[in-house]
């Protein structure tokens, strides 16, 4: 093959131009088929890039060749080699088990990222009983939303002796909870929105010169006021509830929101809870120092009966929280460019977030109006049923409910 295709090339080369020459190569290649790119790099000593950028000036000028092409790659169904992932369904999981631990990512973007190499994480994976080349793991990295990405100077500041300590924790305590079918949210709370005809970032599709109008400024309308949406991340399910606050993010708005979720969605599915995990972030509204984050906690577990375990990611992480790159970066792709007119728009945008590995949300407004500055006595503080764990005690606690 590569004989004959050198062949014609040496006779007609005087005759051709450059772009004669890769035209030429370009159709060779595409009468070959498969793998013919090669071929005729191989015959001519033409570079594959040359011979590609021929194929698609020929493609250009005869849209045919295009439509020959996909015909031909046509296949019925259920023809050709069953995929990795169908002989081995444990495969994808396993994956992800291992990239976990060490993931990496933005809030507000779909990526993900991870640190390790491919062909490590083919290696770990032939270890754990699988056998796939570095270039799958490489396909299916991409097909789970990772990405490789720079470094970013996005960091302040030193960080925490036992940060990295306190991932693993996290994730063991996760694997823990999952493993006795016991329920496992993430918390946080998306920056606030402003309810109205303001810009929202991103575009989307409009018959063209016809851009949807807005505000000019970004003034508070003092009618429609503001939407604080708090999201709980079932992690297991892969499911979320976002309660859109109208007033204020504090403690007790915070452990509202995961009350109305165990009431509308948790409780349906974990019928046998004897305990609850939560994995927040150090600061906000949840945060690990705040008094009433834990008297508010406590009220909850009184009522629901059930013991909650919380653990906090170390300061300046909370990128890490998984709320954060399994549901909040949704939300923002399903209603970028579109502006938030009223509060009910924000609760339908949100709870008709899905994606294509099966996220679910459902979302309601929260009406109620929440007291700022509300002062925890010591009594109070002292009444709270709480056991630190031995290792780091503020970020990691337990909350039994109190004798009745």
């Amino acid at each position: 093959m590569v004989s004959s295709v050198r062949a014609k090339y040496e006779r007609l080369s005087q005759a051709m131009n450059e772009r004669f020459k890769r035209q030429w190569a370009g159709c060779e290649a595409l009468s070959l088929g498969r793998g013919g790119v090669t071929t005729v790099s191989q015959a001519t000593g033409l570079s594959r890039t040359t011979i590609r950028r021929g194929i698609r000036e020929l493609q250009e000028e005869y849209p045919e060749l295009s439509e020959d092409k996909k015909r031909q790659r046509v296949r019925r169904p259920g023809a050709g080699r069953p995929s990795l992932t169908q002989n081995d369904p444990a495969l994808v999981a396993t994956l992800e088990r291992l990239v976990d631990p060490v993931t990496r990512g933005d809030p507000m973007s779909p990526l993900l990222w991870t640190s390790k190499s491919t062909r490590k994480l083919a290696a770990e994976l032939e270890k754990l009983g699988h056998s796939v080349s570095h270039m799958t793991v490489s396909r299916l990295l991409k097909q789970l939303g990772y990405s490789l990405q720079a470094n970013r100077k996005t960091r302040e500041g030193t960080d925490h002796p036992d940060r990295d300590a306190q991932f693993q924790y996290i994730n063991k305590q996760v694997r823990s909870f999952q493993r006795r079918n016991q329920p496992v949210i993430s918390v946080d709370t998306k920056k606030r929105e402003l309810v109205g005809h303001f810009k929202n970032s991103g575009r989307k599709w409009q018959p063209k010169g016809t851009p949807e109008s807005v505000r000019t400024h970004d003034f508070r309308d003092k009618e429609l006021g503001v939407a604080i949406p708090y999201g709980v991340y079932d992690m297991t399910e892969n499911a979320g509830w976002v309660n859109v606050g109208i007033d204020r993010d504090t403690s007790k708005f915070a452990v509202e929101s995961i009350r109305r979720w165990w009431y509308r969605m948790g409780s349906k599915v974990y019928l046998d809870a004897a305990e609850l995990l939560i994995t927040a972030d150090a600061g906000g509204s949840n945060g690990s120092r705040r008094r009433l984050w834990k008297l508010t906690v406590q009220e909850l577990a009184d009522e629901l009966g059930i013991a909650i375990s919380v653990c906090h990611f170390p300061p300046g992480t909370s990128k890490w929280n998984k709320i954060e790159h399994r549901m909040f970066c949704h939300i923002t792709e399903n209603w970028r460019g579109k502006p938030l007119v009223s509060r009910t728009v924000i609760v339908n945008l949100i709870g008709n977030t899905t994606t294509r590995t099966g996220l679910t949300i459902k979302a309601g407004l929260d009406t109620n109006t929440y007291e700022k500055g509300i002062t925890v006595s010591d009594a109070e503080f002292a009444a709270i049923n709480i056991k630190r764990q031995k290792f780091q005690g503020d970020w990691n606690y337990t909350i039994r409910p109190r004798a009745r």
